[in-house]
């Protein structure tokens, strides 16, 4: 039962961590005058995604572990640490991003780009073994509520906290791929 709880508090906090990119994008897009209906779809549809990614990622990791075993639990944890470092120098960019509106086909692009990550990491957690329904379930309602909280706080303020949550992301999924290989040093 401990072994169960710990792995949803993993799960969780990873959850947490990919989220942060729908969480400050949606500061930004929040500043938009959206209407709460809107912003309802946009953490659904976000949410939807972040369930999507992981599934098709999870089934690959699968796949994968079958067939290579403790290289492929290698490569999944060298892929969460290239993650969370790319999370981090992205915010080391002062580039501003075209804006993308959050409808019809704008939110599906917004949908994608902000849960691709979670392909990655569904790899991972499907390399490792991880429970499916529990990965997508944290997954899914984690993503949707981030984003939520990101639209409706962007309503309310500027978006330089967006930059230092996408940080806190990639350090968090770095600190999980070093865990990850550290049961081989």
């Amino acid at each position: 039962m401990s072994g169960m709880v710990g792995e949803l508090i993993t799960l969780i906090i990873m959850a947490l961590a990919l989220g942060m990119d729908a969480f400050s994008v949606g500061l930004g897009m929040g500043m938009y005058k959206l209407g709460l209906k809107r912003i309802f779809y946009i953490g659904l549809t976000i949410g939807l995604f972040h369930v999507l990614m992981p599934l098709l990622g999870l089934l690959a990791g699968k796949f994968l572990s079958e067939k290579f075993g403790t290289f492929a639990t290698i490569i999944g944890g060298l892929l969460l640490i290239v993650l969370g470092v790319q999370m981090i120098l992205s915010t080391l960019k002062k580039e501003e991003s075209k804006a993308i509106t959050p409808a019809g086909f704008g939110l599906l692009l917004f949908g994608l780009s902000v849960s691709l990550d979670s392909f990655s990491v569904g790899l991972t957690l499907g390399i490792y073994g991880a429970k499916t329904f529990m990965v997508l379930f944290c997954f899914g309602i984690v993503a949707a509520v981030q984003t939520w909280a990101g639209l409706l706080l962007g309503r309310k303020v500027q978006g330089w906290l967006g930059t230092y949550s996408e940080a806190l992301g990639g350090t968090i999924l770095l600190g999980f791929g070093l865990k990850l290989l550290s049961q081989f040093w």
